[in-house]
């Protein structure tokens, strides 16, 4: 496959995921504004910003109208769900003579739809849409499209980000104490409260909880399912040959990180969250960039304000 192809697949995965995961991050931290009066507002919000990858201006109070502007609509700034949507349907333009006709139409119409303002109390319905268009498009790969390189490049892309989007939400866990929203919000916007009560008939606990986003092994939301899928994705488009170790540095990146989350008690990961979380977002950067050198060299690295390095 074509490098040129196969990274507008890979990052058209990752895009997909990142509206879908940003969108269900800033609803949960909207709507915890909205129920609770008492959290202030604007440490909150700067809070919610700096972990999303964007450090407010000091010298004035940041509002809920703020982060909406910047991280949903904000057409310019790479964390954004309006940028996101966009990039997507940018780069399945690149690619469209391997993007199937369902696809394109689909992100070309969530592109031309994108509102340019969200009255305040229509803020959570805007990111409803927003999951279901990400739904959708997941959906028309998954139904459609063969299990060949494209689809491995889009899945791989798409495992990635959602493993750096739920290592976010986790770390929003601890954003200050006030203003953090409960486990259940947590697993509610991962779409995992359900599942998450069924697996554990119904006890809720922090460690559980965390326990489950974080190491269950069927949950397809959860960091380990989605650093698995993506080794998967990775062995599959160059199976190993080696008879020592592994030289795909990616893939050794995504390994160590795996297995460092799935042998750590999760005691220990839950008393250092923030820290622990950032570890897998370094790690699934640097796995990125990992990918971009060695699958498509000749273009110049896509990433996103925030992402660590």
């Amino acid at each position: 496959m074509l490098s040129r192809i196969a990274e507008s697949l890979f990052w058209i995965g990752r895009y997909i995921e990142r509206s879908d995961g940003t969108a269900r991050i800033l609803d949960a931290h909207l709507q915890l504004l909205l129920e609770d009066p008492w959290i202030d507002e604007n440490t909150a919000c700067r809070s919610l910003l700096h972990l999303m990858g964007h450090d407010a201006a000091t010298g004035r109070l940041i509002t809920r109208a703020d982060v909406l502007a910047t991280l949903a609509l904000d057409r310019m700034h790479p964390g954004s769900i309006a940028y996101a949507l966009g990039a997507a349907r940018e780069n399945a333009r690149r690619a469209r003579e391997i993007v199937s006709t369902e696809l394109w139409e689909c992100l070309n119409a969530t592109h031309a739809r994108m509102p340019r303002k969200i009255a305040s109390e229509k803020t959570h319905d805007y990111f409803a849409w927003v999951r279901e268009r990400a739904a959708l498009a997941v959906g028309i790969v998954e139904s459609s499209a063969s299990r060949d390189e494209a689809w491995l490049f889009f899945t791989l892309g798409r495992s990635l980000e959602q493993a750096n989007m739920t290592s976010r939400l986790l770390a929003t866990r601890s954003l200050t104490h006030a203003s953090a929203p409960s486990w259940t919000t947590i697993l509610r916007s991962c779409g995992a409260y359900e599942s998450y009560l069924r697996t554990y008939r119904g006890v809720s606990s922090a460690q559980n909880a965390a326990e489950y986003l974080l190491l269950d092994r069927l949950f397809p939301r959860s960091v380990v399912y989605s650093i698995t899928q993506a080794e998967r994705c990775l062995r599959e488009m160059e199976p190993r040959m080696d008879r020592v170790g592994v030289s795909d540095r990616s893939l050794r990146l995504l390994g160590r990180i795996r297995s460092q989350l799935e042998y750590k008690p999760i005691t220990e990961v839950l008393s250092d969250l923030p820290e622990q979380m950032a570890i897998v977002q370094r790690a699934t950067s640097t796995a990125s960039e990992a990918i971009a050198d060695r699958y498509f060299p000749t273009h110049a690295s896509q990433s996103w304000t925030g992402e660590a390095s």
